[in-house]
């Protein structure tokens, strides 16, 4: 039986496209969740037939109610796996006590360097040479869980933000398919700060 994914996404879904372009993939995206109902992802989602929800901090919740919120709509899809693809809010305690160790998130930087909403531009005003992405789970800070994978990216002289972030992208959407094809087909184990996928 095929894995059954949730995910989030505030905008443009091309992580969400990756996911849904793998032929005869080993799990089925039983939802997209997102905070923002211009998003992008959920035309795409719509596209696939695939039902959406929209779950705004602007619908009159404090952050606890719209983490409760959030965290009911997915307990309703019963993912086996939540896949934060460009999802630009923290999740809090409802939503991790319901999928402990079962939230994949993608970051435009090689964790724990330059966490937060702005990896690519703190990157390069850094001056970094080499920066890239991380898979990761979620847990209760900021870009902190424990490490799936990371890509690194050669940042070149010429970059700017957009230019380096679109090269991140592609290495990001890779990596974010590869890591969901191993958690549905194997799972994995997490020891403190080491994740194994078996």
């Amino acid at each position: 039986m095929p894995a059954r994914i949730a995910v989030l996404a505030s905008g443009g879904g091309t992580n969400l496209q990756a996911l849904l372009d793998v032929p005869d993939a080993p799990y089925d995206v039983v939802g997209v969740l997102s905070d923002n109902a211009e998003a992008h992802a959920l035309v795409r989602a719509q596209q696939h037939g695939i039902t959406t929800e929209v779950v705004s901090p602007r619908d009159d919740l404090d952050r606890g109610g719209w983490d409760a919120r959030v965290a009911e709509v997915l307990t309703g899809w019963r993912p086996d796996w939540v896949v934060c693809a460009g999802f630009m809010r923290v999740l809090g305690s409802h939503v991790l006590e319901a999928f402990p160790s079962r939230i994949v998130n993608t970051h435009p930087a090689l964790l724990p360097s330059f966490p937060g909403a702005h990896g690519v531009r703190d990157a390069l005003d850094y001056g970094v040479r080499i920066t890239g992405c991380t898979v990761h789970l979620v847990d209760a800070g900021v870009d902190t869980g424990p490490i799936l994978d990371q890509r690194a990216v050669a940042v070149l002289p010429q970059d700017d933000e957009e230019s380096l972030h679109e090269r991140i992208k592609v290495e990001e959407r890779a990596m974010l398919v590869d890591i969901v094809l191993q958690l549905c087909a194997h799972g994995c184990s997490v020891d403190g700060r080491k994740v194994t996928i078996p």
